[in-house]
């Protein structure tokens, strides 16, 4: 499959979840590959001195607003976590760690459900525990990659790289080396790879 979109993510932000959730059908209409690049969105806000929409209570109450009508547009539970905003060290870890294997699609289908449909304060290690046991996943043993050098060493290249082609939040996608930010951009997306 020649035409792919990279989908650059934190579980933590609920554009992203929105945007993952249409992803796949997307992709399908398409004949695209879908890239999945989980990246920590707190080291690219650092890095590019962005501040999440929150920090301008006016944005924030007008996102909340405009995240209920993408829901409902798309059909897809979306509920606010309590706890946010959540440090999502851990779980992006646990994604980056599950990049390109079998079980990538399984864990971060979990790690966003518990963050955006059930909400778990998921920077807890017993909450991320529970969540992958639920999904039928060995947390043990992604609770351990969350862990392992390498992993910390992966999430943190992606993000460093994603901030090097220009990305300043999250979700961000890319056909090529065309940049879309936010999931209210995916007709954009769509018309890219139809055009690929």
């Amino acid at each position: 499959m020649s035409k792919k979109v990279e989908f650059l993510f934190d579980v933590g932000s609920p554009t992203a979840y929105l945007a993952w959730s249409q992803l796949p059908a997307l992709c399908e209409r398409t004949g695209a590959e879908l890239a999945l690049t989980p990246v920590l969105l707190g080291g690219i806000f650092k890095a590019t001195g962005n501040n999440p929409p929150g920090a301008v209570p006016a944005k924030g109450m007008y996102m909340m607003r405009d995240l209920a009508r993408y829901a409902e547009r798309y059909q897809v539970p979306l509920t606010m976590n309590p706890h946010f905003p959540v440090n999502t060290l851990m779980p992006m870890r646990i994604a980056a760690a599950a990049a390109g294997t079998p079980e990538q699609d399984a864990v971060v289908r979990a790690l966003f459900e518990a963050m955006w449909k059930a909400p778990c304060k998921l920077s807890e290690p017993d909450v991320v525990e529970s969540v992958l046991s639920a999904a039928h996943l060995d947390a043990g043993y992604w609770l351990a990659q969350a862990a392992d050098d390498t992993v910390k060493a992966r999430l943190k290249e992606n993000t460093e790289q994603a901030v090097r082609r220009g990305v300043f939040g999250a979700p961000t996608l890319f056909v090529g080396e065309e940049m879309f930010f936010g999931q209210d951009r995916l007709d954009f997306v769509e018309a890219a790879l139809a055009g690929a």
